[in-house]
């Protein structure tokens, strides 16, 4: 039997040789950087707090994660055209010994035999924009604004490749869990086009400098319709793209472009993680999902929330045990049932 690690290298080959799915996010050992959340993040069911951008974010219960607040006295940017009077950049280096004691100790106690050590990263430059400047603001931008936009962009590439070079220097992780979501059930918000002219080359800075110091796995989180942006995934240096929704004919995907990119997913979050949920239905799904592939070459069956968790308790737990369950019926392979944290 491989080890989980192994089995996820396997996996990402074209013709390699994995002897069962990856089950969900156990190949992560997640830990974080002090800069990782810039500042105060919200809790699930509290207020809306300000983060070191000076953006509001809050966690409305029964909803998957924080989301900005973008009422008109909270909006950081308020005029584009003079975005560097709002925007002021947060430390991205120069942490202490003290701060960076947390995210180490919890790096220590990784199982690094079967997981990689992974530094989670979010928003990514696409969010960021949108969380200073709300998001019908920041997709006028796009044809209004270019040249401004593109000045933030690089701004915050900057402040990424920073962040990323002490993530490096004092975390060395084997992985990058990066967020940016980039569309929705049905689109991307922008066309390939102007991805490309926008966001391409910042992010294969950030991406190549990852890859170039030691990182061998960037997973990247977008839950979304972005199947007309794998080939830039590929080129900017995704290994494996974690929550792409059904909506992006996922079979089709894994068996075009495998062996250069992994799709993470096939379990729709609103397929499962819902209060009316049962565990039958969990199985269902994990069953109906996972017959599609001949092979688990390619493909890392998950929900498409973005972490170990769920929405409503229980659910993230359960599709690892049927997942668990299906690679020992199907491989004759027993596997971790993995853990999340949250709900």
């Amino acid at each position: 039997m491989l080890t989980v690690k192994e089995n996820v290298r396997e996996t990402l080959k074209k013709d390699g040789h994995p002897d069962r799915f990856v089950n969900q996010f156990e190949y992560l050992g997640m830990t974080f950087s002090p800069q990782g959340g810039a500042g105060a993040r919200p809790v699930y069911g509290g207020p809306a707090v300000q983060n070191a951008w000076g953006v509001y974010t809050q966690w409305p219960e029964g909803t998957p994660g924080p989301f900005p607040v973008h009422t008109p006295d909270k909006i950081v940017i308020k005029d584009i055209e003079h975005w560097q009077d709002y925007v002021k950049v947060p430390k991205a280096s120069g942490f202490s010994d003290a701060e960076w004691e947390f995210p180490l100790k919890i790096a220590e106690n990784i199982d690094k035999e079967n997981q990689f050590l992974c530094s989670m990263v979010a928003p990514g430059l696409f969010e960021q924009c949108h969380h200073l400047m709300e998001i019908q603001r920041f997709l006028m931008a796009f044809y209004e604004n270019p040249d401004e936009l593109h000045e933030i962009i690089n701004v915050l590439k900057d402040y990424e490749l920073e962040m990323a070079e002490e993530t490096c220097s004092h975390l060395h992780p084997e992985a990058v869990f990066h967020h940016d979501d980039w569309g929705s059930q049905l689109s991307t918000f922008i066309s390939p086009a102007m991805f490309e002219d926008f966001f391409v080359e910042p992010y294969k800075e950030i991406y190549g400098y990852y890859h170039d110091h030691g990182v061998e796995l960037i997973v990247h989180h977008a839950d979304s319709y972005c199947a007309t942006l794998v080939p830039d995934m590929i080129e900017i240096g995704i290994d494996i793209w974690q929550g792409a929704m059904s909506t992006n004919n996922i079979p089709a995907l894994v068996e075009e472009y495998k062996g250069q990119i992994a799709i993470m997913s096939g379990i729709d979050s609103a397929w499962v993680d819902n209060p009316e949920n049962s565990r039958e239905n969990t199985k269902a799904w994990v069953k109906k999902v996972l017959d599609e592939y001949e092979t688990p070459n390619g493909f890392i069956p998950c929900i498409t929330q973005g972490g170990p968790m769920s929405t409503f308790k229980g659910v993230y737990t359960d599709a690892c045990e049927e997942i668990a369950a299906y690679n020992q019926e199907r491989f004759g392979v027993s596997s971790n049932v993995g853990s999340g944290f949250g709900r």
